[in-house]
């Protein structure tokens, strides 16, 4: 028999087939008729199969009215229209074999319904439930569309290094790589560390982005982008951070800063278009049930042109509101949430993009404008989550870069080789980054970004 998916097999044009359906039980009703109607999950799709087993399969006492929740089972039979509510399709089985029991007794996922803190403590589990099949197949959406847009749009897929000796400085804490024996760690006549020792020679870091890297590449082939793994180490026990997350994020050759925004927004829109159309059995879950605004937000940002505006003029909009914010406001300060989410949720009603923001809140790779005051930094502000993605036109002045590295206390000589780029063929270029996590959070309404990656790393947690 053909082996299909339980997505394929609720579709209209799968009726009069001899099929296999392979899965897991979520609930199992018994008859007086003499059968069995199974619900069977396979996480293809939100919505369960029904199967109708009849009382003369040989195996119908013994094991299928045996089968509850989490029993993974094959089952071979004919697919049928149904007159069942909400279902066009059903399967009348032919066969069932049962592969792993599940006891009931000791099964953690049963009708109760369960806090997304408990689920975390089943991690292995939690996959099963509905919330996280639904967040998961969104998230394989996203990363698709990042893909698919790029390649598109003729950009390189190039790896950058997870271990590095830079910490594209600002980034945040990085995690410390070594091979040392921390029980006898070797030290110079000084007292210091003897890194020589170490595998690398160097003090050695996991990434907190491939950023720099990425511009070695745009300033040899033009369009690139990195999407990976990247790593924080600050001791952040919040809804918004986790200390292992992936970010995409693109550079580009002979682009400023009107090409970036410009690219930003049709990089969110495509992704939102793409969700709303291939997921949307899933979104409409989430709008039920997680966030009723989940539809209307990501409509806004699929069809509603993005606001631009700088810095400056938020700041002024901001100090004039009449809000009363919990962080006060003032020019040379950065936005906080409560800021952002006034501008999109209030103000503009639209996504939002900043640009032109004070040099002394950005870091020294941004391009310095004329009034020496401001960098052509970008961050793009979205309802219920604010900032979503931040970048900048890359400063490719070599005097100039010199300059704001010595006066964020950095060493050029550590950074010779991202000079070079500079002394060799100099080109105005800008990239931006997007950490997926927080885009999932977005376009599924979740609270928390524990729950929209599959083992978060968090401070004390790695068990799974």
């Amino acid at each position: 028999m053909n082996k299909i998916s339980i997505r394929n097999a609720r579709q209209p044009e799968s009726v009069g087939q001899q099929a296999t359906l392979q899965g897991w039980i979520r609930t199992r009703r018994d008859s007086k008729g003499g059968f069995s109607f199974l619900e069977l999950n396979d996480g293809s799709c939100l919505a369960n199969i029904q199967v109708i087993a009849d009382a003369d399969l040989p195996n119908y006492e013994s094991e299928i009215k045996r089968l509850s929740a989490g029993c993974s089972v094959t089952i071979h039979g004919n697919i049928k229209s149904s007159g069942g509510k909400g279902q066009a399709t059903e399967m009348q089985a032919t066969e069932v074999i049962v592969h792993g029991w599940a006891d009931p007794e000791t099964y953690p996922l049963q009708k109760k319904r369960h806090s997304m803190e408990k689920l975390r403590e089943w991690a292995h589990l939690r996959p099963r439930t509905n919330t996280f099949g639904a967040v998961m197949r969104v998230r394989n959406q996203i990363c698709r569309s990042i893909h698919n847009f790029f390649q598109e749009q003729d950009f390189l897929y190039v790896h950058t290094p997870i271990i590095t000796a830079s910490d594209c400085e600002g980034a945040g804490e990085m995690f410390r790589v070594t091979t040392l024996d921390l029980a006898n760690v070797p030290k110079t006549k000084s007292g210091d560390v003897d890194f020589e020792q170490d595998f690398f020679d160097r003090p050695s870091y996991l990434t907190v982005s491939g950023q720099l890297e990425g511009e070695i590449y745009a300033t040899a082939l033009g369009k690139v982008y990195t999407f990976g793994p990247t790593f924080r180490a600050e001791n952040s026990n919040t809804s918004r951070h986790l200390a292992e997350f992936w970010m995409v994020e693109p550079e580009m050759a002979f682009f400023d800063l009107d090409d970036n925004m410009q690219l930003a927004e049709q990089f969110l829109k495509r992704i939102v278009s793409d969700v709303l159309e291939n997921c949307e059995e899933d979104v409409e879950f989430f709008q039920k049930r997680i966030d009723d605004t989940v539809l209307a937000t990501l409509d806004t940002v699929a069809n509603q042109a993005f606001q631009r505006l700088s810095y400056t003029e938020a700041i002024d909009l901001l100090e004039k509101s009449g809000e009363k914010f919990e962080y006060p406001i003032s020019w040379g300060t950065d936005l906080q949430a409560e800021h952002e989410r006034f501008l999109t949720e209030k103000h503009f009603k639209v996504p939002v993009i900043l640009h032109d923001y004070p040099s002394s809140i950005k870091p020294f790779y941004m391009k310095v404008n004329e009034d020496a005051k401001t960098v052509r930094a970008m961050d793009v502000l979205v309802p219920r989550v604010g900032e979503i993605i931040g970048g900048s036109q890359r400063e490719d002045r070599l005097d100039v870069l010199e300059s704001r590295m010595t006066e964020q206390g950095i060493t050029p000589d550590d950074y010779w080789w991202y000079l070079d780029l500079r002394r060799y063929g100099t080109v105005p270029h800008s990239g931006f980054g997007l950490g997926l996590e927080r885009m999932v959070q977005f376009v599924t309404g979740m609270a928390n970004i524990r729950d929209v990656i599959p083992f978060p790393r968090t401070p004390g947690n790695v068990e799974f």
